[in-house]
């Protein structure tokens, strides 16, 4: 998937995020926020499991600083 095409994910998920923010990541970045993205969507309650991923930060916008 192209680094467009990601960020038009992204935005689809969450309209606040603009593309001029978001072309600042790199695409492994941006890949890991559409994976926490898409996963946050799907299924909730008290089975509902997500493990940060060791390098990952908490926020994206973290990441940019």
């Amino acid at each position: 998937m192209s680094k467009q095409q990601m960020i038009d994910l992204i935005r689809q998920r969450n309209r606040s995020a603009t593309s001029d923010f978001l072309v600042k990541f790199d695409e492994e970045a941006l890949r890991t926020y559409l994976r926490r993205l898409t996963t946050v969507q799907g299924h909730r309650g008290r089975t509902s499991v997500w493990v940060r991923e060791g390098i990952a930060p908490a926020s994206i916008t973290r990441a940019c600083a």
